[in-house]
């Protein structure tokens, strides 16, 4: 990925207006939503929450600067966010056993019932979404959106 512009992307300015216009219609409609999904679960988990917990599905008992990395935020951000996850018992805090001083964080197991609660209300709701899709339709739109995450973090990384 170059800064300036390339005479290709110079040739399609009107595709990348509308790419640029639909990227911020998506991201205010993605946060009204909180894509949230559907049933009981709706808006009950906020975004800063759902990665987080999902991160630490994923990759196990983390500390909190490899979480924080991983994420591409902030170790303070990371214990801020984290704060409200334990206190209500969705997250584990305890100590790193190599490094008594170093803290590890872990799903609880209320915390994973509870990730996968909002994780199959979302779902039932890109279903909906993408009803009169094809499979591979929803393929590639998986795919393009996941190739895109990864450039936008990539340009983040190196700025």
């Amino acid at each position: 990925m170059t800064s300036e512009p390339t005479t290709s992307q110079t040739e399609d300015l009107p595709l990348l207006d509308a790419f640029q216009h639909e990227v911020a219609v998506f991201a205010r409609r993605a946060e009204q939503t909180r894509l949230a999904g559907l049933g009981p679960a709706r808006n009950s988990m906020d975004r800063a929450a759902y990665l987080l917990l999902s991160r630490l599905d994923q990759d196990g008992p983390t500390g909190v600067k490899a979480l924080a990395a991983g994420m591409g935020i902030d170790s303070s951000t990371v214990t801020r966010q984290v704060a409200p996850l334990v206190d209500s018992g969705l997250v584990k805090r305890t100590s790193d056993p190599d490094d008594g001083r170093a803290v590890v964080l872990q799903l609880s197991a209320r915390g994973s019932d509870r990730l996968e609660e909002v994780r199959t209300s979302r779902r039932k709701l890109m279903s909906l979404l993408t009803a009169d899709w094809t499979q591979e339709e929803r393929e590639t739109f998986c795919a393009l959106l996941t190739r895109f995450n990864a450039a936008i973090s990539e340009w983040q990384n190196r700025a």
